[in-house]
């Protein structure tokens, strides 16, 4: 989907205002721009890439409803990514799944895209809560606190988790490891 001629160049700020005021196009602008690292940050948390899709669409709908709250136009990259950890939370309460998570098949991938696809890989071996702290605290740079504020886990289960999603992580991929060292 191609950005009307209007939008090409404005800055996401200006376009997050316009969509405030109930600008349908201007909301499909943030949607198309954004919608590659909703899906990726949501696959991430998952480990499903149907799920993800499912959950990116239920996270842009969240935002279409609740975009008259954005006090400032300027911070919606934040306010969006608060809204997808908020999606992936509210699923998480849903299947009351917060320990299992089912395998997903590798899809087929370049040779540049074979590193982030093992890492990938490793992450869904996790559990879900610690692939989340993992994600969140490595992929999103919240701190433990932060992380133990926004998803209600315990701040010491959010450093076990770390700690120890960490070691798997290292323990899975030896050659990230001894970069790492």
């Amino acid at each position: 989907m191609a950005a009307p001629a209007s939008f090409e160049n404005q800055d996401e700020a200006l376009i997050a205002a316009l969509a405030k005021l109930g600008d349908h196009d201007a909301f499909s602008e943030l949607v198309r721009r954004r919608q590659s690292i909703v899906r990726s940050t949501l696959r991430r948390y998952c480990g499903d890439a149907a799920l993800a899709d499912d959950l990116a669409q239920t996270a842009f709908l969240s935002a279409w409803r609740n975009i008259k709250k954005l006090k400032d136009p300027r911070t919606f990259a934040g306010w969006l990514k608060r809204i997808v950890l908020n999606t992936w939370l509210n699923e998480l309460k849903k299947t009351k799944a917060i320990d299992e998570l089912p395998a997903v098949a590798a899809e087929a991938a370049s040779d540049d895209q074979v590193s982030r696809i093992d890492l990938d890989r490793a992450l869904e071996t996790l559990s879900k809560r610690a692939r989340l702290c993992v994600v969140l605290a490595h992929y999103d740079g919240l701190s433990h606190q932060a992380i133990a504020d926004r998803t209600g886990i315990p701040l010491g289960t959010v450093k076990s988790d770390v700690r120890r999603g960490l070691i798997e992580l290292k323990s899975r991929l030896p050659d990230y490891a001894e970069a790492d060292e």
